[in-house]
């Protein structure tokens, strides 16, 4: 049996549909829907399938035909099933096609890792799920799913998300089967790893990640990005400073070799010996200079003028993160002289300060104290560090 409710929401037609359509009821229903849009068609159609169990090649004609009259026309909420007979005969690809997803709740669950754009929470011993800050994340999903299989096609060794959930709490989440892992920094809480055992870990495995190339324009290209971060900054930095900022970025050539852009001991998780990257929306490519101003940034930056956020934020106390800040700069170039980890710390920074400014200012933090505050200082010490810094190579 067919049922089909029809109303009216903000200028879009939804068609709930429940039972099945095929060739005995296929005409009814078309009916129904020309009796719904009238001799004027809206401007869209929103086909709710949540109760479809089945759809016939009756129905499928059904479909197409309000495709050609109302151009945007959706269908979501599809069970497996139907979505397969979508996909097989090319509906996927005429319209946006959305499966319906389960939902769970997040309710008590340990958050066991955070990033720039979701908190992750473990939801059972075998399963972890990443819930996204934004309410609708779905093509957010999907474009983080398609960067994380081409890093792990690379032979980065990445979490693969197996499933779409519904957040019972509100929003979207991607889930990953990580029996019993534990992220770097979790584990450094414990006590179970010390903090040079995390950033030999860390390092290694950020070296193994930076070994790896890509074809051009198959990831984001993060030079491109700090540019931006760059351009941004002309009218809340000296005109001379600005432009030497701008040169500074726009000096590093090209590089392919894959980056995390991200990645910090909450992205990381350890599962039966091996480490593996979550939270890979930020994946990209360029030189390492970038990937060391992300880092320093999450250990130091964000907490320069209050280093409460770092522990906030990592779980860990503030000095500590700078002590791995330090250690795992040394690892990464491979020597213990100040002179030179200072020198490449200095070159992070430039990029590193840039980015916190830039995103304070945006979201509105020169209306605050504090955000002034903190503007303030990474302008003054962006100025010192251009008077000094004549390259970010190194």
């Amino acid at each position: 049996m067919l049922k089909a409710d029809f109303r009216m929401e903000s200028g879009t037609m939804v068609i709930a549909l429940s039972g099945s359509i095929d060739s005995g009821n296929a005409p009814s229903l078309e009916e129904q829907i020309r009796e719904a849009c009238g001799t004027e068609p809206p401007a869209s159609v929103l086909l709710d399938c949540g109760h479809l169990a089945y759809l016939s090649s009756a129905g499928l004609r059904v479909i197409l035909r309000l495709k050609k009259d109302v151009a945007n026309t959706r269908i979501i909420n599809v069970n497996a099933e139907v979505y397969d007979i979508l996909e097989m005969t090319g509906f996927t690809e005429l319209m946006e096609v959305q499966k319906a997803y389960r939902t769970i709740s997040i309710q008590g669950c340990e958050t066991v890792g955070e990033g720039a754009n979701g908190k992750v929470y473990r939801i059972d011993p075998e399963t972890i799920v990443k819930v996204y800050r934004k309410p609708d994340a779905l093509p957010e999903i999907k474009r983080e799913r398609d960067l994380a299989r081409t890093a792990f096609v690379a032979g980065v060794p990445t979490a693969i998300s197996y499933d779409v959930v519904r957040i019972e709490e509100g929003g979207y989440g991607s889930v990953f089967e990580l029996l019993d892992a534990s992220s770097y920094a979790t584990l450094l809480m414990r006590g179970e790893k010390t903090l040079d055992e995390i950033a030999g870990m860390s390092i290694r495995l950020l070296k193994l990640i930076h070994s790896k190339t890509v074809k051009p324009g198959t990831l984001p290209d993060m030079k491109e990005t700090a540019l931006g971060w760059a351009a941004f900054l002309k009218d809340y930095l000296p005109r001379e400073e600005h432009g030497r900022l701008v040169r500074l970025i726009d000096g590093v050539p090209q590089d392919l070799h894959i980056m995390h852009g991200d990645y910090h001991i909450n992205n990381i998780m350890l599962q039966n010996g091996e480490s593996l990257l979550i939270d890979m929306d930020t994946i990209c490519c360029g030189h390492p200079v970038f990937e060391l101003a992300s880092m320093y940034n999450a250990y130091v930056g964000y907490g320069i003028r209050n280093p409460e956020k770092i522990t906030r934020f990592l779980g860990i106390p503030a000095e500590e993160t700078a002590k791995l800040w330090k250690k795992s700069l040394e690892l990464y170039l491979g020597t213990e002289d100040e002179a030179a980890v200072r020198s490449v710390e200095e070159k992070a920074k430039v990029v590193g300060l840039a980015r916190i400014m830039r995103r304070e200012i945006r979201r509105g933090e020169l209306k605050t104290p504090d955000g002034r505050a903190l503007v303030e200082y990474c302008r003054t010490a962006l100025t010192d560090l251009l008077s000094r810094v004549d390259t970010l190579l190194f």
